[in-house]
């Protein structure tokens, strides 16, 4: 009798082994199981701050991304500790395993947004941009850039991050805020900045204060187009600055209109007079601070200026300018490519409208 009750608790335990291993095999064949129930080719599913694990299982499931809650519940609690899933907007594409579907949101694998900004933009016109595609408001972009606490330690001049956002193309995911998107641009501006400036110490002779730099990169960036004009169009700055001469940049008297809300985007000569700091015309040296976003090649390019004898230059109407030693010489680059230039494009253009104009003859 002994022997048959020994017999029949071996039995069961071998069962009960066997049927955990059944059950394990099978519960961890349903967790590598590609699964999709919704009915597009992808399904965006926005998790909130402060859901449960739980909670968020359970909107998987309702949205078609995981079959049902038990199993990736218990794998969640028991083998992964019940580490927090992340929030955030998640995509999801095509049959997708309940772990895959777990790695994904624990490693916050978020949707993202890409926005490009152009270099030479003004602090109000980046606000705008970023605006424009839907990351946040106007105001309370520029409520962020206009306080300089990001770059008080690299800068203690700035008065606002004008010159520090740096010109990228950057991702960032939906719900981001303003003020975080700002960091952003500043901490990319940050390390490209001391980048170049720790270049400059060891490349050049002309060793300018970072402001001095930015400051004068962005000048470089609103005047130049070509990329290998950018250093000798610094040299020409860095040349005026060092005799005291006017640097007479039109870009400068641009921003102060901006500045003031008069810019219509037509210079014109009496703008050249009007009592700006920013007005290159009328006060000597280098405005007080940045006129705009450069990009790398600008900063490069002021940081390290060519070793140029011009102190003129005039654009050639194609986005290449000539270069002049003296002011007799660039009077006739003046002449030769902004009067004359124009003149004759005037006639060509007058010539044409008058015979398309003209009555045609009679065949």
């Amino acid at each position: 009798m002994m022997r048959r009750l020994q017999f029949a608790l071996i039995l069961l335990v071998l069962l009960s082994v066997t049927a955990s291993a059944v059950a394990l095999r099978w519960s961890w064949n349903q967790l590598n199981t590609p699964f999709k129930s919704y009915a597009h080719v992808e399904r965006i599913v926005v998790i909130e701050a402060g859901m449960s694990g739980e909670k968020i299982l359970r909107k998987l499931a309702s949205e078609g991304v995981i079959p049902d809650t038990r199993l990736s519940h218990l794998y969640l609690r028991y083998v992964l500790s019940d580490q927090s899933l992340k929030a955030g907007e998640y995509r999801f594409q095509g049959p997708l395993t309940p772990l895959e579907v777990l790695d994904k949101i624990l490693a916050g694998r978020v949707l993202t947004r890409n926005v490009t900004i152009l270099e030479g933009l003004t602090l109000e016109e980046t606000a705008e941009r970023l605006a424009e595609e839907g990351f946040g408001t106007v105001d309370a972009f520029l409520a962020a850039m206009r306080s300089p606490s990001l770059i008080a330690d690299l800068d203690a001049e700035a008065e606002t991050l004008e010159g520090y956002l740096f010109p990228d193309t950057y991702a960032f995911a939906s719900g981001t805020t303003e003020s975080a998107l700002v960091e952003a641009l500043v901490a990319n501006a940050r390390k490209k900045i001391r980048r170049v400036t720790a270049g400059s110490r060891r490349d050049s002779e002309r060793q300018f204060s970072l402001r001095r730099i930015v400051t004068l990169a962005s000048i470089v960036e609103k005047e130049a187009l070509i990329d290998h004009e950018r250093p000798v169009i610094a040299g020409v700055y860095a040349n005026r600055l060092e005799k005291g001469i006017g640097l007479y940049a039109d870009p400068t008297v641009i921003y102060a209109l901006k500045r003031l809300g008069t810019w219509d985007g037509n210079l014109r000569r009496p703008d050249l007079q009007i009592d700006s700091p920013y007005n290159t015309y009328r006060y000597s040296g280098l405005p007080p601070g940045p006129i705009c976003s450069p990009g790398l090649a600008s900063l490069e390019a002021a940081a390290r200026p060519a070793d140029v004898p011009y102190l003129y230059f005039v654009s050639r109407n194609d986005g290449t300018h000539v270069f002049a030693k003296t002011l007799a010489e660039h009077n006739h680059n003046v002449h030769l490519w902004q009067k004359k230039y124009w003149q004759d494009r005037w006639s060509r253009e007058r010539k044409v409208e008058d015979s398309t104009d003209s009555p045609r003859p009679l065949r």
